[in-house]
């Protein structure tokens, strides 16, 4: 049985890799030597959980991860004897044999791996790669698409940071107060990128993937306890829980993309929506407003609106015009397009889409064409608008967006 036949299986290794491995590098004191033999482990799990899980599945892979680092000390026929032995061994098959483990040692590290990945020795991209890796579970080609490089690319990035962890020596610690913003912003960033590859993932069937967004927003939660007084991380909380507030309303019966002037606004959690707003406007009220505060509260507005017509779009294009002198991402400047088209009108938003073409950042998401498109719509150029959908489907890996793209292109009417 493959792992995309089990989500939940997923989940629930997501769910334990940050804390095993927290407690395997606290064992080798060798990050990256830890990260392979974790990643060995889960490996295991997959081929061994489909037909039990252990009652104790942080222990197993714990364990797992212990012998190939022990294997990996040994020669190389000793190692592969000792793998072949672990892989037959029916001590680590789904026997609760590990039930005895103590729970301090498989503490939850998230947040000291999270800032550990996130060292200044690192540059900042560099650090989000990893920390998206070791602690978010993204596979590389997950983590490419997010930073629009090529896989290959982002496999050199990983490996570099990786040595560069192993040379430095940094500890598996949370670092002191003083230390902590020369690294949160890296972590803010990370949490970020988790969050969205739920939100809507780059790849495969699902548009969807719920463990993601969800291992994001707790993460959040537990950075927001550590430094409530931050704005920025309760900007960030508060932006996943708007946003992830709509998951109800986002797909259909089968999975497909419902976008958001089609949703049942009925389907929002509410609950998630109050606590979010209230989140960002306590942070206004601190001062120093930053990104993910501004982002909140565009996610705030659309929220709270009873439809995509009555939204305050003047407002929300007033906000990103904020938020582009703040933060230099193109994903930010497709959603001010958008904006600018609701309040001016759509040639306004197509003469600034055309003036984004050459963005480097932008050439490999299928996004410009199907903002283009839409624009095309409002405009009356229906022919025009379908090319662009069928366009930007081309470009789509997620295939309910590339399903949603091409249904889009065949229902618009013809000239």
């Amino acid at each position: 049985m493959t792992a995309a036949a089990q989500p939940e299986l997923l989940a629930l290794l997501r769910e334990q890799v940050p804390r095993v491995l927290g407690a395997v590098a606290r064992r080798c004191s060798d990050f990256a030597a830890a990260e392979d033999a974790v990643q060995d482990a889960l490996l295991q799990a997959l081929a061994a959980w489909p037909a039990g899980r252990p009652a104790n599945p942080g222990g197993w892979l714990y364990h797992v991860a212990c012998r190939r680092l022990a294997d990996h000390r040994d020669s190389e026929r000793t190692r592969r004897h000792r793998e072949a032995t672990v892989a037959q061994d029916p001590a680590i098959g789904t026997a609760d044999v590990h039930d005895d483990l103590d729970d301090d040692l498989l503490r939850d590290d998230t947040l000291p791996l999270l800032f550990t990945c996130c060292h200044p020795a690192l540059t900042e991209p560099t650090a989000v790669a990893l920390t998206l890796r070791a602690v978010g579970g993204l596979t590389t080609a997950e983590i490419a698409a997010a930073f629009l490089v090529p896989e290959a690319t982002m496999a050199q990035r990983i490996g570099r940071a990786k040595q560069t962890i192993a040379d430095s020596g940094i500890p598996l610690a949370l670092p002191d107060p003083p230390e902590r913003p020369a690294r949160l912003r890296a972590v803010l960033h990370v949490l970020y990128l988790i969050f969205n590859e739920g939100h809507v993932a780059s790849a495969g069937a699902q548009l969807v993937r719920v463990e993601l967004a969800t291992e994001a927003i707790r993460l959040a939660r537990l950075l927001h306890r550590l430094l409530p007084d931050d704005g920025e991380v309760a900007g960030l909380l508060a932006l996943l829980l708007l946003t992830d507030a709509r998951r109800g309303a986002r797909t259909g019966p089968g999975g497909e993309l419902v976008p958001l002037d089609e949703q049942d606004r009925g389907r929002w959690d509410r609950a998630a929506i109050a606590e979010g707003s209230a989140l960002v406007t306590a942070a206004f009220h601190r001062g120093n407003v930053g990104a993910f505060q501004l982002q909140a509260a565009i996610a705030a507005l659309h929220d709270e609106a009873p439809s995509v017509a009555a939204t305050d779009w003047p407002q929300i294009l007033a906000l990103y015009d904020v938020l582009r002198r703040l933060a230099d991402n193109p994903a930010v400047e497709l959603n001010r397009v958008v904006a600018l088209a609701m309040v001016h009108g759509p040639v306004a938003g197509l003469a600034r889409l055309d003036e984004l073409a050459q963005e480097p950042r932008l050439q490999r998401s299928h996004r410009p064409h199907a903002i283009r498109g839409h624009l095309l719509a409002m405009a009356g150029d229906h022919a025009a608008a379908a090319a662009c959908f069928r366009a930007a489907a081309s470009h789509a890996d997620n295939l309910a967006e590339r399903a949603w793209l091409l249904r889009k292109a065949a229902s618009s009417p013809a000239d």
